[in-house]
């Protein structure tokens, strides 16, 4: 898969881009079908059977106050989604999806298994909305340069948490008093009000795949569906931005990626 000159643009413009129908439905099924069974035999495994996040973990507005309490064990996050299962590795290491990050990157690609790597299964109920933030703030690489592959695996929209993008806001300059403790864009903070209102929901179909830069706030809100949401995950540098050296970011491994590209 080639991008055109529009669609670099873009990306560059905006922080983010949207490819429709990427990823064929077989393949949709097959790896929504993995997640819903990895899902289900979590939720009835004692001891976890792999590493996930909980809501609870997260302590979000919203979330369960204890393990004990209701939904305390509503699972955020699959971890370790690369080492778990075939079908979401293949997509991880796919050579069109490593031909079109190359163009993005201008270089050879890596994938970090340090962050993401993960399915996000958002549930009803307990599925707590996420505020307005970048993935950099939590990684440690040369260079805030690095994007972020969300593969939908079924409809995504408002009423089910999808993702919402500030287009542009990887080169905007954002204040420390404009972030909270946690690097979240406080809406307590005037300055932020107009920000928040440039604020684009992206509605998915399965298959559609939304690439974004590290620098780019984006958020979700809650699920108020009746169905868990699934998303695929996972984040990618160029060879020339290497993860600092004892930071978290060079210590989960990583896999270079083998592009497919047109003669």
């Amino acid at each position: 898969m080639i991008l055109d000159s529009a669609q670099c643009a873009q990306f560059k413009q905006d922080g983010y881009l949207i490819l429709r129908q990427m990823v064929s439905s077989k393949s949709c099924a097959d790896m929504l079908a993995q997640s819903q069974a990895q899902l289900q035999a979590q939720l009835q495994a004692t001891p976890d059977i792999g590493p996930v996040e909980y809501e609870t973990d997260l302590a979000y507005p919203g979330a369960p106050a204890s393990f004990e309490a209701a939904g305390g064990h509503t699972v955020r996050r699959l971890r370790q989604a690369y080492a778990r299962a075939d079908c979401w590795r293949d997509w991880a290491t796919d050579p069109a999806l490593a031909s079109v990050l190359q163009q993005l990157l201008d270089e050879p690609v890596i994938l970090s298994l340090a962050h993401h790597n993960c399915v996000m299964t958002k549930h009803p109920n307990y599925g707590t909305a996420t505020g307005w933030h970048r993935d950099i703030r939590y990684w440690s690489f040369a260079r805030n340069d690095l994007i972020s592959v969300w593969l939908a695996l079924g409809e995504e929209h408002a009423a089910n948490g999808g993702l919402r993008v500030l287009p542009g806001s990887q080169r905007w300059a954002i204040a420390p008093e404009q972030l909270d403790a946690l690097d979240f864009l406080r809406p307590d903070v005037a300055q932020n009000q107009p920000l928040f209102q440039q604020g684009v929901a992206l509605d998915l179909a399965a298959g559609d795949v939304v690439l974004f830069h590290s620098g780019l706030f984006h958020a979700a809100g809650q699920n108020t569906s009746t169905q868990v949401k699934h998303s695929l995950v996972f984040a990618y540098r160029g060879a020339s931005n290497p993860p600092r050296a004892g930071s978290k970011s060079a210590m989960a491994g990583e896999v270079k990626l083998n592009p497919k590209l047109s003669s």
